[in-house]
């Protein structure tokens, strides 16, 4: 007969790998890049969560335990930080959100008009246009000065 905490242990374990799915469903039927990341982001921390606190509960009171906490520990706090860094790194690219007014469906048998529009506007790639070229007019100018210096001394 099982004990109460294999029995929670279980449905921790079952709870955890039930977000699993339901994150690589939203992954697979989100628009865009950012509604991905959140999907994956929070479906990865709860999951692991719920399935280490499962892991806790089957190994009772003992170093591996303690091992599991501080396991759980370190994905609780870097899973958001990568999430956010990624969502960063996006919009450093130019990747605009899809907002709500525009609708676009997603997944096999999808059919909008919209469905080809780029991710990133003409308006964003500009910008980013612009930054790599003032980036990398600071690399020029920063190399002529190095030749200068060269050359006097």
């Amino acid at each position: 007969m099982a004990g109460i905490g294999e029995i929670i242990g279980s449905m921790l374990i079952v709870l955890g790998a039930f977000f699993y799915v339901v994150g690589a469903i939203g992954i697979y039927r989100m628009p865009d890049v950012f509604t991905r990341m959140h999907a994956a982001g929070i479906s990865d921390t709860v999951g692991a969560g719920l399935l280490i606190f499962g892991m806790m509960f089957f190994a009772g009171f003992s170093l591996v335990t303690v091992k599991l906490a501080i396991i759980l520990g370190v994905i609780f706090f870097t899973s958001p930080i990568a999430t956010h860094a990624l969502a960063q790194a996006a919009l450093h690219a130019g990747v605009e959100p899809i907002l709500a007014t525009k609708k676009i469906l997603i997944g096999p048998g999808a059919h909008s008009e919209q469905a080809d529009m780029p991710i990133a506007s003409k308006k964003s790639a500009a910008k980013v246009a612009k930054r790599r070229s003032a980036s990398s007019s600071v690399k020029r100018k920063a190399k002529r000065s190095g030749q200068q210096r060269r050359a006097r001394s």
